[in-house]
């Protein structure tokens, strides 16, 4: 299988889930969106604990709560992250250029946390963490803002569309079970006729 087949092959399974859902297209798109808010501006990890209580007490979609969260998975982190990281340090005004070297920086002051005094290998640690996180949850913020409402209405309409296509075919498929039966009778009535 083709890696555009099995996008194809997930995009579609995600699609399903989305559609088949038994409540309210609006039910079913908060939960969607609740899901896409912590996947932005929450850590990997760390969404369920956000996403699924909301969705609870915003009487959301629970399984649209938590595969929302999947915006952010080990593929796209690659991308999200360091995007959402760059729009935070744009807006924070700190210098975007160099997040690869101070992600190098703060791994550097965790390998040699026990070669420096401890206090210094902390500061130096929590300085560039301190952007970074500062970068990250602005950054996650902005996303989230943006893409939250977006998911809202597209999850909504994308449901009342497949509703309406459903409903569609459902009495098309009752219409003509309706002229064959009709027709049926027709002929069992000029039958007795004709005899």
């Amino acid at each position: 299988m083709s890696a555009g087949q099995w996008v194809k092959k997930k995009w579609r399974k995600i699609y399903l889930k989305i559609v088949r859902e038994k409540a309210s297209p609006e039910y079913v798109a908060r939960g969607w969106s609740i899901g896409m808010f912590f996947g932005c501006l929450i850590p990997m990890g760390l969404q369920l604990f956000c996403s699924i209580p909301t969705a609870f007490a915003l009487k959301g979609s629970k399984s649209g709560a938590v595969l929302g969260t999947f915006i952010t998975n080990h593929v796209t982190v690659f991308f999200i992250y360091p995007a959402q990281c760059w729009l935070g340090a744009k807006l924070l005004g700190i210098d975007s250029s160099n997040i690869g070297s101070k992600v190098d920086a703060m791994i550097d002051a965790l390998k040699n946390f026990s070669l420096l005094h401890p206090l210094d290998a902390t500061m130096k640690f929590l300085n560039v963490a301190g952007d970074l996180a500062a970068a990250f949850f602005v950054g996650g913020a902005i996303m989230a803002l943006v893409f939250t409402p977006i998911t809202y209405v597209a999850t909504k309409k994308t449901v009342i569309a497949y509703r309406i296509r459903v409903e569609k075919r459902r009495r098309k498929r009752l219409s003509a079970l309706r002229a064959r039966a009709q027709a049926r009778h027709q002929r069992a009535k000029k039958q007795p006729n004709e005899a």
